[in-house]
């Protein structure tokens, strides 16, 4: 892991994070169907129901990860991201490890996900299981997709 990282909630007004998140959502577009893109843009993000977590070495980003509130006890992870220069060095474990915990103080009991199902997805189903996380049923809004995998896992 690198040293001095910071995860904080993050306001979503910072230049760096905007790119990130555009990377992601380009990423997301050009590897599936519009109909099998569930990555929130900025707007969605900036909704009450989502809390925003960056991860920061200085001035520098390396992560992000986001919240969403379903209500009823159950939350949902959006937008998990690492930059290139930060993959496999424990940045997303730590963005979960913490997200994780903001669902904990908030009482959610359920904390589900959806992830491409694509072999360019196969380090973040990884990461997810080794997190406790298995696979379940659609949930929410959710229809059966072919390019989608869903978790979930109790709090």
């Amino acid at each position: 892991m690198i040293g001095d990282l910071t995860i904080e909630v993050d306001d979503l007004t910072r230049p760096a994070v905007h790119a990130l998140l555009a990377e992601h959502l380009t990423d997301m577009r050009a590897g599936s169907p519009p109909e099998s893109v569930h990555a929130l843009d900025l707007d969605q993000l900036r909704h009450p129901s989502v809390t925003m977590v960056t991860a920061w070495v200085g001035t520098l980003l390396l992560g992000c990860g986001a919240l969403k509130d379903l209500g009823d006890g159950h939350g949902e992870l959006k937008s998990m991201r690492t930059t290139v220069a930060a993959r496999n060095q424990g940045i997303g474990a730590a963005l979960l490890d913490a997200l994780i915990g903001i669902a904990a103080e908030r009482g959610m009991g359920r904390l589900s996900l959806e992830t491409g199902a694509e072999d360019q997805f196969a380090a973040a189903r990884r990461l997810y299981q080794r997190h406790g996380f298995t696979e379940c049923a659609p949930f929410g809004d959710y229809q059966p997709d072919p390019l989608s995998v869903f978790m979930t896992r109790a709090v």
